[in-house]
């Protein structure tokens, strides 16, 4: 079994996750004004990557570009990983890709210290990503334990590009925030991911 394979139903039987689906984790959290480079290339490639309508269009001409923003704004003291080969517990599932992850750590040829974890949602379906997120989440738990970080949190994230579904993970309880933000309110989503960023720092 690899992430891609759990569904939240399998978070809760195999890796006795609790999931808390009606709160609202992300509301409160400021938007964040946003370069004008991000400003002009979102508004330039997001009417072509939702007229393509594929998940590598949405991953390429939006998500990496959200989150070059986030690594430009904290420059050396993150980096971005994108497709990265990330083994933590064959026994339990936990191995395979993950489409993105931040890291609270300036490393940029190996991971260290995985803070944030972002799935593309699979056929524009947010709620078929939040399994694969959550345990990517709980994989990189585990692993920072292992390498002696111990931090009060992990933050994920499923996007279809257009919209976004921010999660919490604080020790075995996934916080998934009730509310959806979408790329039009572009500052919020950047917001959040800096606030994501703050905490774990």
């Amino acid at each position: 079994m690899a992430y891609s394979d759990f569904t939240l139903k399998k978070v809760k039987s195999e890796l006795n996750i609790k999931l808390v689906e009606n709160t609202s984790v992300f509301s409160h959290i400021k938007p964040v004004k946003i370069s004008e480079h991000l400003q002009e290339t979102l508004r330039r490639n997001i009417p072509l990557a939702l007229a393509i309508n594929t998940e590598k269009a949405r991953s390429e001409l939006i998500v990496i570009n959200i989150l070059l923003e986030i690594k430009m704004t904290y420059s050396d003291n993150i980096s971005l990983f994108s497709g990265i080969d990330f083994n933590v517990d064959k026994e339990k599932g936990l191995t395979g890709f993950c489409d993105f992850i931040l890291s609270n750590s300036p490393e940029q040829l190996y991971l260290d210290c995985p803070v944030i974890t972002i799935a593309e949602a699979k056929n524009e379906n947010i709620i078929s990503g939040l399994g694969q997120c959550i345990a990517e989440m709980y994989a990189s738990q585990i692993y920072n334990k292992r390498e002696g970080y111990n931090l009060p949190s992990i933050y994920g994230a499923v996007t279809t590009g257009d919209e976004w579904k921010f999660i919490k993970l604080v020790n075995d309880t996934a916080y998934i925030d009730i509310d959806s933000y979408y790329v039009n309110d572009i500052q919020k989503i950047v917001g959040v991911l800096t606030n994501m960023i703050q905490q774990t720092a």
